[in-house]
């Protein structure tokens, strides 16, 4: 004995417009009505939504609808400050992934420029603030602000005058700090190892960190220095 499934599987029913139980069983149990399925109690079928979503496109990734729409591209740089600061370079970067031609991005960003609203001086500087509070280096401080969109040629200019300022120097003595409170009890060895590869991920120097070594961890009984 066969089942219904296959039964109609292989003898297709031709069905009236109106039955709908028919309808429902040769689709496998889902229902197929359209729009002209009303008068017989029906509806209209569920279509998936458009990729875009809500009917806007660029929802979940797609283009502007016109990609030279300087207006929308504004729009869409205030949507992205109003997340966080960023450099003209990153925010041009994400502008043009959005899909905007080039010409009409440089137009909106020296536009925000000009206004204030983007400042590559003020966002460098802050960079530097940020980088400070993660005890990096000035060699890690630059990679992170070119990381970001800064222009490299600023990013080495702001954090030169973070360096003579010795901004770096208690940097790199902070980090050998934390190192040590985390590594008390361990052989010394094995504690400038860590710090040895903590300050080199940070992009501190190799004489600073030599210096910092021989002020931090200079015994030899897993004590912190003070």
């Amino acid at each position: 004995m066969i089942s219904v499934e296959e039964f109609l599987r292989t003898n297709p029913v031709r069905l009236q417009d109106g039955d709908a139980a028919g309808s429902v069983a040769a689709a496998g149990g889902r229902s197929r009505f359209t729009r002209d399925d009303k008068s017989h109690g029906g509806r209209p079928e569920r279509t998936m939504p458009r990729r875009g979503g809500f009917g806007s496109r660029g929802s979940f990734g797609e283009g502007p609808e016109d990609p030279r729409d300087g207006d929308a591209c504004r729009e869409a740089a205030l949507s992205l400050l109003d997340a966080a600061p960023r450099s003209s370079g990153a925010l041009s970067d994400r502008l043009k992934r959005k899909g905007y031609e080039e010409q009409v991005v440089t137009d909106v960003v020296d536009g925000l420029i000009r206004v204030g609203l983007v400042d590559d001086e003020r966002y460098a500087q802050s960079m530097v603030r940020y980088c400070l509070s993660r005890h990096l280096g000035e060699a890690g401080t630059i990679r992170e602000m070119t990381r970001k969109g800064v222009d490299r040629a600023l990013a080495a200019r702001v954090a030169a005058e973070a360096a003579r300022n010795g901004d770096f120097v208690e940097s790199a003595y902070e980090l050998g700090r934390v190192v040590a409170r985390r590594t008390v009890g361990m052989e010394r060895d094995r504690r400038l190892r860590r710090f040895w590869s903590a300050g080199g991920r940070k992009g501190h120097a190799p004489d600073l960190i030599r210096q910092v070594a021989a002020d931090v961890f200079h015994d030899d009984d897993g004590c912190e220095s003070d």
